[in-house]
């Protein structure tokens, strides 16, 4: 499990463990919050092919999808 501080996710990279389409490589370049300003969703762009994707954040805390940094 990785652990995570939501508030700084804001341009993180990560890795996925298995890539689709030749994508690897992800920035976090959106982070969506409700009204209170915790963030609810994430969007991470494709380094390889420049396609944004959002996603709830929490699926970035499971390590047997994602890595934090570029492997």
């Amino acid at each position: 499990m990785n652990k995570i501080n939501p508030h700084k996710l804001k341009l993180s990279k990560w890795t996925a463990c298995e890539p689709t389409d030749r994508e690897k490589h992800f920035l976090v370049t959106q982070l969506l919050c409700d009204e209170q300003g915790t963030p609810v969703q994430v969007g991470l762009e494709a380094v390889y092919s420049g396609r944004v994707a959002l996603l709830d954040w929490r699926e970035l805390r499971d390590s047997k999808h994602w890595k934090m940094g570029w492997c």
